[in-house]
Parts: structure tokens; C-alpha cells; sequence
């Protein structure tokens, strides 16, 4: 029976700070599929819906309310847009289409129907975040936020991605 490995999680209530994040971790080593992203349905239809070349359009509602001043058409998040693009959409009771992308939503989809039976709590809880992250997280999910997480690559590195994500405002930071 293989161990779990240990994963930093923390969720982002703004996409912009989510994608800096995202950029941060891509920009440190660590490659698109090793970096777990959770959304809705509904946030990934509101803000990465139509990626035009590697930008977020801004024909999107990116703009609406986010405080994102010039980001929009920037390359910022186009990573991020471009993985919830490809990101598995599964539907968790309670909160309708997630998207998953990463090493997460195939653990999920192996897991088949039972794995998200329980819900977003359920199944959060199944990968080892506790409990209540995983009940900030669906509360976050569920307002437009996004989860992200990556199994570092030591104890240090996991401690310098809990500080970035500390700095880019994430919440409910863990490390299980």
C-alpha cells in the first residue's frame, strides 16, 4: 500500500492571487500536473472560459469586482486558465460541477462514484486535508474561490510555499 504523500493546500477567494500562486509554484519547478486545482464549474465558465492565446479575454466578467486593475489580457494566471481548461469536471453533491485538475483528479477518478459520494467535505477530507479546511474550502469554492495544492518537494520547500501562499493571501493554509 503506497503512503500518502504530504500536500500544502490553501484556498484563494480571488482569482488573481489564485493565478499568481499557480505562477509562483510553475515558476519554482513545479509542472502543471503536479499542481492540484479546484474550482467550480461556474467559476471556470465566469473566468477561464474563453482563453484567447495564453491571455484571459476580456470578454470574460474577470473584471467585474475582482480589483484586478491591468492584469486582464496579461499573461498572469494564462497557465492556470489553461489547466482549468483541460481540468476533469466531476459532479460533488452539494455543489454541483468541480473542476479538478492535477494529480488529485485522477485519484478521484479512480476512486470512482463512492470517492464523491459524501460530497466536497468527503472528499477532501478522503485526500487528507481536515476537516474544517475542507469545510472553508467548499465555502470558498462554492463563493467563486480557488483550492490549490502540491505535494512539496521537502520540508523546506513546503515551508516557502506556505509563505507565498501566506503573502498572496491564501486561506486555511495546511500541510497534511
Amino acid at each position: 500500500m503506497a503512503t500518502r504523500q504530504r500536500m500544502v493546500t490553501a484556498m484563494f477567494r480571488d482569482r488573481i492571487n489564485a493565478e499568481r500562486a499557480f505562477d509562483w509554484l510553475h515558476a519554482h519547478g513545479y509542472p502543471d500536473s503536479d499542481i492540484n486545482v479546484l474550482m467550480s464549474d461556474k467559476t471556470r465558465a465566469t473566468y477561464y472560459a474563453q482563453p484567447e492565446a495564453g491571455k484571459i479575454s476580456s470578454a470574460t466578467k474577470a473584471g467585474q469586482g475582482m480589483g484586478i486593475g491591468g492584469a486582464i489580457g496579461t499573461i498572469t494566471g494564462a497557465t492556470l486558465a489553461a489547466v482549468a481548461m483541460i481540468g476533469a469536471n466531476i459532479a460533488i453533491p452539494g455543489l454541483g460541477g468541480l473542476i479538478i485538475a492535477g494529480p488529485l483528479a485522477g485519484a478521484l477518478a479512480g476512486g470512482g462514484a463512492g470517492a464523491v459520494a459524501g460530497g466536497i467535505i468527503g472528499a477532501l477530507v478522503g485526500w487528507g486535508i481536515p476537516e474544517d479546511n475542507a469545510r472553508a474550502y467548499q465555502e470558498a469554492l462554492r463563493g467563486g474561490g480557488v483550492v490549490l495544492g502540491v505535494v512539496p518537494r521537502d520540508a523546506d520547500d513546503a515551508a516557502k510555499i506556505q509563505e507565498e501562499f501566506k503573502n498572496l493571501q491564501g486561506e486555511d493554509i495546511c500541510y497534511v
